[in-house]
C-alpha cells in the first residue's frame, strides 16, 4: 500500500520540448484571439488595453502551469495550496468581464494538457457568439432627474404624470428643507411617445418656478467601481 502510494505521488510527466513549446504557443494564438474577441465587442464607456493584455498573459500562464502539474499529483497539490493564498482585488466594471476571465483561464487549462481540439472548436464558438451578440447593450431605460424648490413638490410631481401619461415611476426622492429632488425611470418608447409634444418634458419643468436643473441620464448595465 505504501509503494502504491509513493509510486502515485513520485509520477512525473515525459513532455518533450516540443509538446511543452506547442502547449504555450497554442495559448498565445488563442490568448490573441481572446485579445481581439474583447477589443472588437468591448462595448462599456472605457476600454482597457492593460486588461486585455493580461487576459493573453492570464492564458499563457494558465498553460504554463497545467504543463508542469500534469501527471504529477504531489506537484498539482502543492501548486493549489500556493494559488490559494492568492486574493483578487480588481473590481470589475462589466460582468462580461468576467467570462473573458474564465475564457482565458479554460483556453490554458486546455493548450496546458494539450486538448487543442477541444481548445480551438471552443474558442471558435464563444468568438462568433461575442462577435454577434457582444456589443448588445441596454439603453432602453432612461433616468429623468429634476431638482427644485420644495415649494413646487406637488406641481412637479403633476407635471411629469402629465406629461408622461403616468407611465414614469418614481425611483428616489430627496428632501431637504428647502429643495426636492426627484429621479424617475422610464422607457425609451414612453419618452419619445411623450417627447412628441410642442413642448420638451424639460421645458415643461422650467415653466415652474425654482427649478434648479432637470437631467436625461441613460441607464445601462455597467458597474461603477
Amino acid at each position: 500500500m505504501n509503494e502504491l502510494i509513493t509510486n502515485i505521488f513520485e509520477t512525473t510527466g515525459t513532455l518533450s520540448t516540443e509538446q511543452i513549446i506547442l502547449n504555450v504557443v497554442m495559448a498565445l494564438i488563442l490568448g490573441l484571439l481572446v485579445f481581439l474577441s474583447y477589443l472588437y465587442t468591448h462595448a462599456g464607456t472605457i476600454y482597457s488595453t492593460k486588461f486585455n493584455i493580461s487576459l493573453v498573459m492570464l492564458t499563457v500562464v494558465t498553460a504554463i502551469v497545467m504543463t508542469v502539474i500534469q501527471n504529477n499529483i504531489a506537484l498539482s497539490l502543492g501548486t493549489i495550496g500556493a494559488l490559494s493564498i492568492v486574493r483578487f482585488r480588481t473590481a470589475i466594471k462589466d460582468p462580461r468581464d468576467t467570462i473573458y476571465i474564465f475564457w482565458a483561464i479554460s483556453m490554458g487549462l486546455c493548450c496546458g494538457i494539450s486538448c487543442f481540439t477541444i481548445a480551438i472548436v471552443g474558442a471558435i464558438v464563444i468568438f462568433i457568439f461575442l462577435l454577434l451578440f457582444g456589443r448588445i447593450k441596454n439603453t432602453d431605460r432612461l433616468l429623468l432627474v429634476v431638482r427644485g424648490s420644495r415649494k413646487n413638490e406637488g406641481e412637479i410631481e403633476s407635471t411629469i404624470f402629465t406629461y408622461f401619461h403616468g407611465k414614469a415611476n418614481l425611483r428616489v426622492k430627496n428632501t431637504s428643507p428647502e429643495t426636492v429632488e426627484f429621479i424617475y425611470e422610464l422607457s425609451r418608447k414612453s419618452y419619445n411617445k411623450a417627447n412628441t409634444n410642442e413642448l420638451s418634458i424639460s421645458d415643461s419643468l422650467y415653466k415652474i418656478k425654482n427649478i434648479d436643473y432637470v437631467n436625461i441620464v441613460c441607464q445601462n448595465d455597467e458597474i461603477n467601481g
